[in-house]
């Protein structure tokens, strides 16, 4: 039995001719270039200012109607009437965030976390050894908002002195900024550095310039 096989009709060579699989390719990647590209980003960016505004733009920080930092980036501030944040080896630098990149073995950051140390306990007044570690190190963005508890609380009576406040009122300020582990579980309490000198201001305000020029 012999099976004949159809012609195929004329009309479906001319529209593969035509270029049918290509006009297919390029409707699916303009469909995925503005579906994926687009709109999904579109979705996801109004669904993060529904949802979490103050996170999504920024989680700013403002004064007297005025933007002066992020509670998600560290930021200098000289002058005892202020609680300073950690070390950094991009010098705060948004476009610059990096650790050191040094091995706990690198004898030069040894010596870099030692002069530290000694630095921070000239200016509180203190022992080199009862210096919190978070004070003589870096963080690994180079941007870390938080100090623990304990390095916010060796600062507390030099910026009391320079405010000329009671040190129990700077302890209690920043009691009230301590922050909780996240859910109770994930990470260790901690002390937003910005958060804590603009409740400062606002205990008692203080013009020191900061390293930018501003005043904070």
């Amino acid at each position: 039995m012999t099976t004949e096989l159809s012609p195929v009709p004329a009309g479906a060579n001319a529209a593969m001719a035509s270029g049918s699989p290509l006009r297919g390719a390029i409707g699916l990647a303009l469909v995925s270039l503005l579906g994926f590209g687009l709109a999904y980003a579109m979705a996801a960016v109004g669904a993060g200012q529904l949802l979490f505004p103050q996170t999504a733009s920024g989680s700013l920080l403002e004064r007297d109607g005025k933007v002066v930092g992020s509670r998600l980036v560290a930021q200098p501030f000289t002058g005892d009437g202020w609680f300073q944040p950690r070390p950094s080896a991009a010098r705060y630098d948004l476009m610059a965030l990096a650790g050191s990149n040094q091995a706990r073995t690198n004898p030069d950051l040894r010596a870099r976390v030692e002069v530290a140390r000694s630095a921070v306990a000239a200016r509180e007044g203190v022992d080199p050894a009862s210096v919190p570690g978070d004070l003589a190190t870096q963080s690994g963005g180079g941007i870390d908002p938080h100090v623990t508890p304990e390095a916010a609380a060796i600062q507390v009576a030099r910026v009391a002195r320079a405010r000329g406040l009671a040190p129990e009122q700077v302890r209690q300020l920043l009691a009230a900024h301590v922050e909780a582990p996240q859910f109770g579980l994930f990470g260790q309490p901690r002390v937003n550095v910005l958060e804590l000198n603009l409740a400062l201001d606002a205990l008692a305000p203080a013009a020191v310039p900061t390293e930018q020029g501003d005043e904070r």
